[in-house]
């Protein structure tokens, strides 16, 4: 599954990033490598965007960014 299926509240460790080359070294500059644990905070009405926290850092992707991101849903360790 990719990040932008999980839901809000949900939790997921990523598994493997797709993105072309710009956008994977600017993800990677997030701290979005495999194996990073995110946190889903929102996604907007129109689910053009989510909201997420890796580790104490909120980040905003495009969901066309988000669908790069390979993840395996976990629990949540908040």
């Amino acid at each position: 599954m990719n990040l932008s299926e999980l839901q809000k509240g949900e939790c997921g460790i990523i598994t493997k990033v797709t993105a072309a080359q710009v956008l994977k070294s600017r993800l990677n500059s997030f701290g979005i490598t495999k194996g990073a644990t995110i946190y889903v905070i929102e996604q907007t009405m129109s689910k053009n965007t989510i909201e997420i926290r890796l580790h104490s850092t909120k980040i905003a992707l495009r969901i066309n960014e988000a669908k790069t991101i390979e993840v395996e849903r976990s629990e949540c360790e908040i």
